[in-house]
């Protein structure tokens, strides 16, 4: 029986336990990460001796600083992309957000107000739509920009920028996010609210290092081709994606597509959770990840109008 979509995707180990079948054996692609990503892990397990030490992210945050081009004093590291936006919200609790955008902000906002600061996704997330140059918000989730754009962050001034580099580097059990705040007494207030070791010392010591695997044009470009054909494969099964510049693509019109992968133990987002019932978001698949979709597509229909 398909289960209830989970509130983010990515819940695939709980998926495989209720299926009775190894998590190795269903292919994931309800969460959005980076298809051409190095394998972290030769860079991860040369840190295994942080694990021994109580964290401490200086070297972090200047590497990461260093690598956006930006001051290391607006910059706060964060338990992943979701910290971040529950520090940025508990520090500004009223704001809005498209019903079409990530849940998660209205979801941390405690007064939801139309005429508040706005929130938002930035290409957007689900379509993965980039926002127009003119296009402005008091909060920026940028956890997909890099992608997109081959850029880590468009650095509007007086913004509030949240991101994510487990997308970035295909590893979202590694959690590491972070604020960047249009100034230096914001990002202090954020420090304070942030829980002591908050990120932990493997996170810490491993950082610099995966930063000097980033290759942000490449990863782009990569994503670019392989995007343009899962958009191919799509369209010659009758499904219409939105043209996207993410690591995913939105089709609004899918009813049905999500049953049908299921039972061949591929996940793919559900669009009930941004307000669309019958549309699909699907993650930008590895070529091997591809082969298998498309054999999956082969006896898939469209339903009739």
């Amino acid at each position: 029986m398909l289960p209830a979509p989970g509130p983010h995707g990515g819940d695939a180990e709980a998926v495989a336990r209720r299926l009775g079948i190894d998590r190795a054996d269903l292919l994931d692609l309800s969460a959005s990460l980076n298809p051409v990503a190095p394998d972290v892990r030769p860079v991860v397990t040369r840190h295994l001796d942080a694990l021994f030490d109580y964290p401490d992210d200086t070297r972090a945050t200047d590497a990461l600083a260093e690598a956006m081009g930006v001051d290391r004093n607006r910059l706060v590291l964060t338990n992943g992309g979701a910290e971040a936006i529950a520090l940025v919200a508990q520090l500004h609790p009223r704001g809005w957000a498209d019903p079409c955008d990530f849940s998660l902000y209205r979801r941390h906002l405690t007064d939801l107000d139309p005429t508040g600061p706005r929130w938002m996704s930035d290409p957007n997330n689900p379509t993965g739509a980039l926002a127009n140059a003119d296009e402005r918000a008091f909060v920026r989730d940028e956890a997909f920009y890099s992608l997109a754009t081959g850029h880590w962050t468009r650095g509007d001034a007086g913004t509030i920028v949240v991101g994510s580099l487990t997308k970035a580097f295909a590893c979202p059990g590694l959690r590491v996010g972070y604020v960047l705040a249009p100034d230096d007494d914001t990002a202090a207030r954020v420090r304070e609210l942030r829980p002591r070791w908050s990120v932990d010392g493997l996170v810490c010591s491993a950082l610099p290092d995966l930063l000097g695997l980033a290759d942000l044009a490449g990863w782009t470009n990569g994503i670019a081709e392989l995007r343009d054909e899962l958009d191919g494969l799509l369209a010659g099964h009758g499904l219409n994606a939105r043209p996207g510049t993410a690591n995913f693509l939105w089709i609004p019109d899918a009813a049905g597509l999500r049953e049908h992968l299921f039972d061949r133990h591929i996940l793919v987002r559900d669009g009930a959770g941004f307000g669309h019932p019958d549309a699909v978001r699907i993650a930008v698949p590895t070529p091997a990840e591809l082969e298998r979709l498309a054999l999956a597509l082969k006896s898939f229909e469209v339903p009739d109008a």
